[in-house]
């Protein structure tokens, strides 16, 4: 069985945050590339450079992409034949987030108390840990910085099974439209269909760790992330709010069996500062 310690995820971890945060992923600055010389929108392209000009800051003088560093949310794969020595591992995480948001100087964005006192945590932590346990003997970590803007767009409905594939368009379409600049657009739209309350909305969040413009596996999804996209891009938003035909980057759907009676779908909108990283150890 192989080990590692666990002192290598927390220096992973804060490695990744204090990265994202400063580093947008080549797929989305192709994409917003791609997306000016696409938009129809004066004003909507003028945002769109501005955006590519603030990535191109924030990495050559190495200071946040934005101003909301983001609640730190972990993707855990966890082969079962790897042994995780020296700690516990959600310890391991946190510390790892503590050092990116004290020791970089990145906006500790996380209140303890949600519904009182609303105290800052100081270090923003906790992070919102998801494990997952699988076949092999490595462990990948995946780190996505969530703003509050986008977050707090986020969306889950129970529809009826007979409502079906269009009730899941009209859900996404409306949830799009109804946030509006919100999430700062242009958007990437996760969703997830399928499993239970809980575990769609895990989907949702989950699929925005995909690279943009990459395929879908399921060609059934595959056909439905191209009309929400096409549907959601004639909402006539925009990179902001300021008007054009450029709302989202990508629409990414990820689906799960669910109850016979059930159809579960949330939604989970990522801002244009679309901020991950992934690492295996």
């Amino acid at each position: 069985m192989r080990e590692i310690q666990v002192t290598a995820v927390t220096e992973a971890v804060a490695k990744m945050f204090a990265g994202a945060n400063m580093h947008l992923p080549r797929d989305v600055t192709a994409s917003l590339k791609g997306a000016l010389e696409t938009e129809a929108s004066e004003a909507g392209r003028e945002v769109l450079a501005r955006i590519l000009e603030n990535a191109d800051i924030s990495a050559g003088e190495t200071v946040p992409l934005c101003q909301d560093t983001g609640c730190g949310v972990v993707f855990l794969k966890l082969d079962q034949d790897l042994h995780l020595a020296g700690g516990d591992l959600s310890e391991a995480v946190n510390e790892g987030v503590q050092r990116a948001y004290v020791d970089g100087y990145l906006r500790k964005s996380m209140v303890a108390e949600p519904y009182s006192a609303r105290v800052n945590t100081g270090d923003n932590t906790p992070a919102m840990i998801h494990l997952e346990i699988i076949p092999g003997d490595k462990l990948e970590i995946a780190v996505l910085p969530k703003g509050g803007g986008a977050e707090n767009m986020s969306r889950l409905t129970m529809l009826s099974p007979s409502q079906g594939r269009q009730g899941i368009i009209d859900f996404v379409v409306r949830g799009v439209d109804e946030a509006g600049s919100n999430p700062c657009p242009p958007v990437i739209v996760g969703v997830g269909i399928g499993g239970t309350a809980e575990t769609t909305l895990l989907l949702a969040k989950k699929a925005l760790l995909r690279e943009i413009w990459s395929e879908n596996p399921d060609p059934e999804n595959a056909a439905l992330e191209a009309e929400l996209l096409d549907r959601i891009n004639r909402l006539g938003i925009g990179p902001m709010g300021y008007g054009g035909t450029v709302t989202a980057l990508a629409v990414h759907v990820l689906t799960l069996p669910c109850h016979l009676a059930s159809l579960p779908v949330a939604l989970n909108l990522q801002c244009h500062s679309a901020r991950h990283q992934t690492t295996v150890l």
